[in-house]
């Protein structure tokens, strides 16, 4: 022990020791201090607040952060809400809401964030899309919003509404999301209305000169009455497309209606549109993917003689569309930020998948002269490929890449097997060198290619068979 000792004494005697341990502690009392200075203005800090809380909940004989209490939100009483319902602020609430949104003053600025804060949004349907457009509008600024829509919340909501918790299970969406909305933004003026849209109850669920109207409706010929309302009385739109039987969160586009493709639901909106005499105009969001990989619940033996007698309302589909949860919220969020931007005078430039149409027709001019170069004999020229055609096979079947090497450098499309027609379901991607040297081969492709190659074209081929059932 005494040795020990007697090295521990010498080890302090030493100049160099006693300083690094003069420096430990000096920094050790410093961090210390740090600490507990930083410890005391939060102290000091979070007084402040509840204090000025205290205040704010006592002031002008106020029961809702300094809102009126015949103003408060809630789902007792329908206020009817227009573009000019006054919203009424205290100066600390104000001061709050400030702070809430100090991120997006920073991004739209204090001109754009006025117009955000003065404007007045229609949110039709109130499902998966339209909880969490409207939603994100709250979070985002809008103070007056209307919500509309006739359902109400079931257990099967809860994997996709933005408000739908067990405990209001079964009362009316709207009325769900004003009682979510009352504990971000209780300034806000939320009229929540219990009413199913239809062409005669356009005019009066429409009314009160908004400033945009989302249509998260998903009945298809509601839909369509809808965007007409919109596009004869000038009022700006923005269409939420299918979300149900989608998965590819990359696929998620926002175009006019006029440039949407490989899409059902968008095809079936456009044409209906057209014979409404609207050609183009309207945004929408909407997926490329196609929805093949899930099919529809089928109708329960009792309900196939008289599937019509079990919809919650005419006209409205029986079978239960499958959905994943994060599709809808996302198609919302995408609706939500095209119209944030819009009215704060800060509009992007949507870049629709449609817009490599060029590249589209170099490929199905490449296309036919690969073909022209097959005698009638061998089953050419058999051109019947359309441009859409074949953006269709190289974005949605080949993904972009050649099915040989995975190149995505100089691609061209052609025939898989030459004993075969050219059709979507013989046509594979390559890059152009492929193409030429596997247009020359001779004998089975099998004494050519490697098996897991063989297959995986095989495979997408299949994929593509079952896919274009929904073009």
């Amino acid at each position: 022990m005494s040795v020990y000792l007697e090295k521990l004494s010498r080890a302090l005697g030493d100049t160099r020791v006693q300083l690094v341990t003069t420096a430990v502690a000096a920094s050790a009392v410093t961090v210390g201090v740090m600490w507990g200075t930083r410890k005391a203005r939060r102290t000091r800090q979070t007084r402040r607040l509840k204090h000025d809380a205290e205040d704010m909940l006592t002031l002008d004989d106020s029961d809702d952060f300094g809102l009126p209490a015949d103003r408060q939100t809630s789902t007792e009483s329908l206020v009817a809400v227009t573009k000019h319902t006054p919203v009424h602020l205290s100066p600390n609430e104000e001061l709050l809401i400030q702070e809430q949104l100090a991120r997006h003053y920073v991004f739209f600025g204090q001109e754009g964030m006025a117009k955000v804060r003065d404007s007045f949004v229609v949110v039709v349907g109130a499902g998966g899309v339209g909880s969490w457009a409207a939603l994100m509008l709250l979070r985002s600024g809008v103070q007056r919003i209307r919500v509309i829509d006739f359902d109400q919340v079931t257990l099967s909501s809860l994997n996709r509404h933005a408000a739908a918790t067990r405990a209001n299970v079964g009362t009316p969406k709207v009325d769900a999301l004003k009682q979510s909305f009352a504990d971000i933004a209780p300034h806000a003026m939320v009229e929540a209305r219990v009413a199913l849209f239809s062409a005669e109850t356009a005019a009066d669920l429409l009314a009160g000169s908004p400033d945009y109207v989302l249509d998260c409706i998903d009945n298809m010929d509601t839909k369509t009455d809808l965007l007409e309302f919109c596009k004869k009385h000038n009022l700006e739109v923005i269409s939420a497309m299918g979300a149900g039987m989608k998965s590819d969160p990359s696929r998620v586009q926002i175009a006019d209606i006029s440039d949407t493709f490989e899409d059902p639901m968008s095809r079936a909106v456009r044409r209906r549109l057209k014979l409404r005499g609207i050609m183009s105009g309207v945004n929408v969001v909407y997926s490329t993917e196609k929805p093949g990989k899930v099919q529809l619940l089928s109708l329960a033996e009792s309900q196939k003689d008289e599937p019509g007698d079990f919809s919650v309302l005419p006209d409205f589909r029986v079978r239960i569309v499958p959905v994943l949860g994060t599709m809808p919220a996302m198609f919302g969020v995408a609706m939500a930020t095209h119209v944030l931007t819009e009215l704060a005078g800060f509009p992007t430039e949507p870049l629709p998948v449609k817009g490599r149409h060029a590249l589209y027709n170099r490929l199905q001019c490449d296309l036919g002269v690969r073909e022209s170069k097959i005698p009638p004999e061998a089953g050419g020229p058999r051109m019947q490929m359309r441009a859409n055609d074949c953006g269709y096979m190289l974005e949605e079947i080949w993904r972009g890449r050649s099915a040989i090497s995975g190149s995505i450098e100089r691609l061209a499309l052609t025939r898989w097997r030459r004993d075969q027609p050219m059709a979507t379901y013989n046509c594979v991607c390559m890059t152009k060198p492929e193409a030429d040297r596997h247009e020359k081969l001779t004998g089975d492709l099998e004494d050519h290619y490697p098996a897991e190659t063989l297959e995986y074209i095989e495979r997408r081929l299949d994929e593509e068979k079952q896919l274009s059932k929904w073009r």
